[in-house]
């Protein structure tokens, strides 16, 4: 105790005095290396308050206790053993917080990613087959549709974002494959899907291709090209037709007088 005392006797004077204090101060230390702890206490540094494990654990027994003691609560002793969540304590004592955290913990101030998994869940639970149905097809078009619906969303009040364009549209053609599969195999599911999660299924073309100016000029010229063939090839046609109707008179013909020789009516 002589060390300490000393130190903090030697930096009260050089306090006093407006100097600081000598190399000597160092020495009457023990040594004088900054991070020992009679360094410490002659700088009256806080000492680092450690508690034990059983402090923390005895709290949330006596907040516990003292929870299951309360009539108030709606909740019996038999029900929980003893066992509390963090989610009852918040539902017992949440009209204690003030309306600022309220606001703060509410789904307002959740982020984007928060969000589009509530609304994915609440879709989900629509169309799900059991409790624990994550991985069905219904439940995989709800997914799809919740994270559709947000990028249009954050379409609208940012056009310009090209990378949520792309990821809008591989979602709705991995829907769109979802949906056909349910079509094809369980009908009845895929009304429900469609009717539960307001989806509109439009029949995809027999034929799709995107339409270019390039493509659109190639096809104007084949066009035309095509009715210039036609109207060189318009005698020739006319020729062999009128061909193919005297051959066919002539035969008729033919017929005809076989059939007088025979003595057979026409």
């Amino acid at each position: 105790m002589a060390a300490p005392r000393q130190a903090a006797a030697v930096m009260l004077g050089a306090v006093l005095r407006g100097t600081r204090p000598g190399p000597g101060w160092a020495a009457a230390l023990g040594g004088g290396l900054p991070g020992s702890p009679l360094v410490q206490a002659a700088r009256a540094y806080a000492r680092p308050v450690r508690r034990s494990r059983g402090f923390f654990t005895s709290f949330l027994n006596c907040g516990v206790q003292n929870w299951m003691q309360d009539s108030s609560c709606g909740l019996t002793t038999a029900k929980y053993k003893g066992r509390m969540t963090s989610q009852d304590l918040l539902e017992k004592h949440v009209w204690m917080v003030d309306d600022v955290v309220k606001k703060i913990l509410s789904l307002e101030m959740a982020g984007q990613r928060e969000k589009v998994k509530i609304k994915m869940e609440q879709l989900a639970e629509k169309v799900r087959r059991a409790p624990n149905d994550n991985g069905s097809s219904e439940v995989q078009v709800a997914y799809l549709t919740a994270k559709i619906r947000s990028y249009q969303e954050h379409l609208q009040k940012h056009p310009k974002d090209a990378r949520n364009r792309r990821m809008m549209l591989m979602a709705i053609d991995q829907r769109k494959k979802i949906l056909k599969y349910l079509r094809r195999t369980r009908y009845d599911v895929f009304e429900n899907t469609c009717k539960q999660l307001d989806i509109e299924y439009t029949f995809p073309p027999p034929y799709c291709r995107k339409v270019t100016k390039l493509w659109l000029v190639k096809k104007a010229f084949c066009l035309q090209v095509f009715k210039e063939v036609q109207k060189l090839k318009a005698p020739e046609r006319l020729k062999k037709r009128r061909e193919w109707q005297e051959q066919a008179r002539a035969a008729w013909a033919a017929r005809e007088q076989a059939q007088q020789r025979e003595g057979t009516p026409v």
